[in-house]
């Protein structure tokens, strides 16, 4: 079977971890600060908080900005469910804004239209989650216009798109929003097997979330409420959860980042190829980029036949090509339909998802495997 993803292990991934199960840390040692420096150093950002997963940043990213029962989130439906759960993780309502059909991310028509009648009906966002769908960049630069004119704060969810650019700017410097959330899940850019980051350029924002990530635990004596009998006392001056990363999490990832550019290369090159392997048969392929590089951390096609896709992607499973869809949009799982969403909410979503299929794309994919993905997908749309 081809995988629609997967990671890619070197040599050197494996000494650097065996050389931290060698070491003194496992965990809360050194390498957890020097993986932070390291994404700070790549997109430009002041501050990196490291965490388990991109759905422990998304979840510390929202308290950190003070999100909670009362108060809004907007997201995408074409996401992953932790884009819009985290809000739900506070207490706080989910809204979503449909996509532009063209790049898949959010759609800044669809965005300005809702801003205007949430501000005549007095229900703006606290907060809103653009996701950088497939690693490809959304338009930043409006967001954070309309966020100034509404006065809303910006969570961009960049699990997909470590190593992308917009406008000259690496995803992640913080230029256009508060915080930004990168996965490190093994079918991402780079991997530390589980582990996500929060990226800000706000002292105080990144100290709430380190305080988030570890129980609340204060250690600093001169933010304490109370006098320090000694060296050792913390204070937990509010609720925290144990989202720490491992120090072998955070040198695999270091490891790899050292890679980084090599793998999107070879992302590149087999989107390059897939563009032109793919002319022939009746699909759409994702859109040119203009003014910005993606991670390609997928490659999702659009299906342009009467073809059932549930129909293609079994033939293609069959065959032994690991496609995938992504993604169900989130408004029609039960758990929102129960809180008064519907199908038809947001037909361009709805639309793409029902003909989506995301074919294989990873570094170690070879040009061969590429072509059997291709005679695959010909075969099941004949």
């Amino acid at each position: 079977m081809i995988p629609y993803g997967r990671q890619h292990i070197s040599e050197a991934d494996i000494e650097a971890v065996v050389d931290v199960l060698r070491s003194d840390f496992l965990t809360q040692g050194p390498a957890v600060p020097a993986f932070e420096r390291a994404m700070c150093e790549l997109t430009g950002a002041t501050y990196g908080v490291a965490v388990n997963s991109a759905t422990s940043a998304l979840h510390i990213a929202c308290m950190a900005l003070g999100l909670g029962p009362g108060d809004r989130l907007w997201t995408v439906p074409i996401t992953f469910l932790a884009s819009a759960n985290c809000a739900r993780y506070c207490g706080a309502d989910v809204d979503f804004v449909d996509i532009d059909p063209a790049t898949r991310n959010i759609g800044i028509e669809a965005l300005t239209k809702k801003l205007e009648l949430a501000e005549r009906q007095n229900s703006l966002p606290k907060i809103l989650v653009p996701v950088h769908f497939t690693g490809r960049p959304c338009d930043m630069a409006q967001i954070r216009e309309l966020s100034k004119r509404y006065g809303f704060f910006v969570i961009e969810d960049a699990s997909h798109a470590v190593g992308s650019i917009y406008q000259g700017s690496p995803i992640g410097s913080g230029r256009y929003s508060d915080i930004t959330v990168f996965s490190f899940h093994p079918v991402k850019i780079v991997t530390s097997a589980e582990g996500g980051m929060a990226m800000t350029n706000d002292a105080e924002l990144a100290h709430r979330m380190e305080l988030l990530r570890s129980h609340g635990m204060e250690r600093d004596p001169s933010r304490f409420q109370d006098p320090a009998e000694g060296s050792w006392v913390y204070e937990m001056q509010s609720i925290g959860f144990n989202y720490r990363l491992t120090d072998l999490h955070a040198t695999l990832g270091m490891s790899q980042l050292r890679r980084l550019e090599d793998f999107i290369a070879r992302r590149e090159a087999l989107v390059a190829r897939y563009d032109a392997l793919l002319k022939s048969l009746p699909v759409t392929c994702p859109a040119p980029l203009a003014d910005m590089r993606s991670a390609w951390h997928l490659y999702v096609v659009e299906l342009e036949t009467n073809h059932p896709r549930a129909a293609v992607f079994e033939a293609m499973r069959k065959a032994g090509v690991g496609v995938a869809v992504h993604y169900i949009p989130v408004h029609l799982q039960p758990y929102y339909r129960d809180l008064g969403f519907r199908a038809g909410d947001y037909p361009r979503s709805e639309h793409y998802y029902a003909r989506a299929l995301t074919l294989p794309l990873y570094p170690d994919l070879s040009d061969a495997q590429q072509e059997t993905v291709v005679r695959a997908l010909g075969e099941a749309l004949a």
